[in-house]
Formats: structure tokens, sequence, C-alpha cells
């Protein structure tokens, strides 16, 4: 077979495995650029004529986002996070470093063509930086031993999977559990409260939980979920928005490693009582390392009937969940433009109204909520709402998962009650005459010592769950200049 002919086949065989659906665009993209390193004009025609669309859609769709590439790369795709609290950390001279050692330059393939060094943005691992990516996998804690020790593993053209498995350790650092991270949940229990109350009484609970959207907007969930159920329509979707890219935030990343399972369950409830049979988690690109695991939880969740065909022997209750990367594009984390992401198009946010609680996935009625959202349902599903909303104010009910990193002894996550003032955080995560708190990420607020003892709630000081610490050592200006170069 010719070069040509097998490029082709190896295409053929990745759409068919995505049942030639256009929907799968972005997916079916991902795993060209894994086997050929990046997507040549060849490979993208090769795509376009298997899907049956156009060359031109292919090739916008891949250029729209940031960890598809339709230039050469290395077989070692590097890339060093360049978040503020990443600097703080050392990360640039980290990063001249590998290049020197390499002997490449920054944002360039190194001529033999084994390696590519480069920047990205936040990577979500702040609370265990310097970080990077290779090959888009999670490589946490860097130094200089670390980097030296990299470069001889890309000199010997050493596969990652015989790298140090200690190079890419994800610990979750949670050092603040309340009613969400810290109460045992026993798989199935919110699934088994739905089959015995009904949709209904779940939806009355949910009602008097006051739960909010902790993705940021703070939307009720009751609300959407309702508005859902209501909408015309056999067909209906549930999809799980996890795709955390406000830098510094990496809640999302915790509860999808140690609580899938939690996640899951507040999925398949919501499937139950919107009507829905078909689930998505819309899992950002930086979390790759997540996949396996997460598809091994899937498989487990099928085999325990608690996912799949008749949950729970119940003939009339049929879920799924399917698992979708994204691929570096910062404002998918708006619903409207991850649904447009999740149907393999560029991710555009679309003009509201129509919702997508009346004209979400495929133009179905669909829930988009938050990881941290979708854990809480499951809870207030066998706790029930009275529980729930005995936490927080009077706005703000329950608790709140923040992401503490930059100048503090003990990073990580902390899960409190709404209404915890700034000055409490602080001092449980050990930050050192603090300058100020960058809030909810570049887009958010920077509270200056006078204000540390404003509330972290929906009336106050809202936040997505970033909370970056600057001490006084800190010239504001340079995290300034970082967060204006993000956007």
């Amino acid at each position: 077979m010719t070069d040509s002919s097998v490029l082709v086949q190896q295409i053929r065989d990745i759409v068919q495995r995505h049942q030639k659906l256009p929907t799968r665009l972005l997916q079916i993209l991902r795993e060209v650029q894994d086997s050929l390193t990046w997507l040549s004009l060849d490979a993208i025609n090769a795509v376009a004529e298997e899907l049956g669309i156009s060359p031109d859609k292919v090739r916008n769709v891949a250029e729209f986002y940031s960890f598809l590439y339709t230039e050469p790369r290395g077989s070692y795709d590097l890339l060093i996070s360049d978040n503020i609290t990443d600097r703080m950390l050392g990360n640039r001279e980290l990063l001249h470093y590998l290049c020197q050692r390499l002997g490449v330059e920054i944002n360039s393939t190194r001529k033999d063509g084994v390696v590519t060094v480069g920047a990205t943005s936040c990577t979500g691992m702040c609370d265990q930086g310097p970080a990077a990516l290779v090959n888009g996998y999670a490589l946490t804690r860097l130094d200089k031993a670390r980097i030296d020790r990299i470069v001889e593993l890309v000199n010997a053209k050493t596969p990652l999977e015989q790298w140090p498995r200690e190079f890419f350790e994800v610990v979750s650092n949670i050092r603040r559990a309340d009613i969400l991270l810290g109460r045992h949940f026993a798989d199935g229990s919110a699934l088994r409260a739905v089959l015995k109350r009904g949709p209904e009484a779940i939806l009355e609970e949910l009602v008097k939980s006051g739960l909010r959207g902790q993705g940021g907007a703070g939307f009720k969930s009751a609300a959407k979920w309702i508005s859902c159920r209501n909408a015309p329509g056999e067909v209906k979707y549930v999809v799980c928005n996890a795709d955390e890219g406000e830098p510094g935030t990496f809640k999302d990343r915790v509860l999808m490693q140690d609580y899938a399972d939690l996640v899951f369950e507040g999925m398949t409830l919501c499937g139950r009582v919107i009507g829905a049979r078909q689930g998505f988690v819309y899992l950002r690109g930086e979390y790759r390392y997540l996949v396996d695991a997460l598809k091994t939880a899937l498989q487990r969740r099928r085999e325990a009937g608690l996912l799949g065909e008749a949950i729970l022997g119940d003939p009339g209750f049929s879920f799924d969940i399917d698992i979708h990367m994204g691929a570096g594009a910062y404002v998918c984390g708006e619903e409207s433009a991850l649904i447009e992401s999740l149907e393999g198009k560029h991710g555009v946010p679309r003009i509201r109204p129509p919702f997508p609680t009346t004209h979400g996935y495929l133009n179905k009625p669909t829930v988009v909520n938050n990881v941290e959202t979708f854990a809480a349902t499951a809870k207030i599903a066998v706790e029930g709402g009275a529980w729930f909303a005995s936490r927080g104010t009077a706005e703000s009910k329950g608790t709140k998962l923040l992401s503490l990193s930059g100048d503090c002894e003990r990073p990580g996550i902390y899960e409190y009650p709404f209404g915890v003032t700034v000055r409490q955080v602080l001092e449980d995560c050990g930050a050192r005459d603090p300058q100020g708190i960058q809030m909810a990420g570049p887009a958010g607020h920077m509270i200056s010592a006078k204000l540390f003892d404003r509330r972290i709630c929906f009336e106050d000081l809202a936040t997505g769950g970033s909370f970056m610490v600057f001490d006084q050592r800190r010239d504001i200006l340079d995290g300034i200049r970082n967060f204006a170069h993000f956007f």
C-alpha cells in the first residue's frame, strides 16, 4: 500500500469507530492527530471524504481549537503552563532551561522533528505546579532535576508509557471537606430515591435546597431541570460541563478524579427527572489523564445496574453517558458554545433565547450543569433539600468548593459553607502577608487587604471557584499582564 492509501485507511478506521457521525468531528480529529501528531491537508481531506462534509468545514474546526495543529509538531509535544501561579513557582526559568537543554526555540519544533516546546494557559494543576503537558498528559511539580530527566527521555525517544510514573502523578489536595466532600455517599442511593419517590418529589427537594449552578452564573438548578422536563419532545439530553478553563480553577478536576461516581449519579438522576436517555461529559482537553479511569467507572456502573438499560431493574429507566473531550477553547465553558462543540462545530456561543433547556444539543431540550452542581444534586436526592439549605446564607444555600493556589502554604481544595469570609480562607490556607486575592479567574475581582472581611456568596463575592493569592512580594501588574495575555 502507498503512504496515501495507508493514511486513508487509518482515517477510515477512526471515522468508522465513531459511526461516521459528523457530531463526532472533534473527537475524530483528536484521534487522527494522536496517530499522526498533526492534521495535514491530506488528513483533513480524508476526514471530510469519510464524513461526507466539506474539507473547509473540517479545516475550520481544526483551526479553532488550540490543541489541534495544522502544522507539523514533534513526536513529543511539550507545553509549559503559563498561568500566573506557575510563574510564581519559576516556570519561565524552567521553560528557558528546557529549551536550552533540548536545543530548540520556544514555540517551535526541533529540526529533527522529535520535539516541540511551547507555552499554554492554565492546565488546572495550580496546586502542584510548575506544570506542563506532554502529548496532552499532565506533568506536575517540575523542577530542574525533572527537566534534566525529561530531556534524557525525549532524546532517547522513550515512549511515554516508560517515563517515571511520579512525573504524571496528580494529587487531589483536599484540605477542607464539608457536606459534599466529607459525607459518605452510597452508589445508587439517589437513583433508588427517585424510583421510590418519583421525579416530582426530587424536584421539590431541589427547589427546597436552593441549589444554584456552581459554574459561576448561579442560575437556580431546579428551575433549569423543570424547564427541560416541561419542554415538548421525547428526546432530551443531559450535559455535564467539565470544561473548567478559568485560570486558577481545579475543583472539577478533583471531583472527576475522586468523586466521579457522585457526578455520574447526579447526571443519571437528572436523566430520570427530565426524561433523557443520553448524557455527555464534556471534559477539558487538559484532563486527558482522567479519561481511562472515567470510562472504567462508567463500565463499572453499567455492570452494577446503575447505568445503561433497565437501571436497577426498572425497564422504564435507561440512561447512558459518553465522554467528549475538548481541545483547548476557553469559550467552550459557556454552555451554548459547549453544545456547539459537542455537535462537532466551532465552539461559538449561540444567541439566546432560545435557551438550551428547550433548544440545546441537536436542537433538543438539554440540561447543562457544572460538575459540582451534579454532585450536589445526588446528595440532595438522598439527604433532602432542607438538609442542604441548612448551610450557607439566605441567597446562597449549601457549600462552595474553592481552588486555592498562589502564595499560600497549603494550596488545594477547600469546601466552605457559603458566607465564609475571605480572611477565614486566607488563615486556613496559610497565606502569610497577603497583598491581594484574584477571585473567579482573570475575568473576576482583585480583592485588596481592606476587603478581606467580605463574604464568598452570590450576594457579595461570587466565584466559580478560583482563588489565587498574591503576597507582598508580588507585583500585581505582572498578574494583570498575565491575565491580559490569557484573553
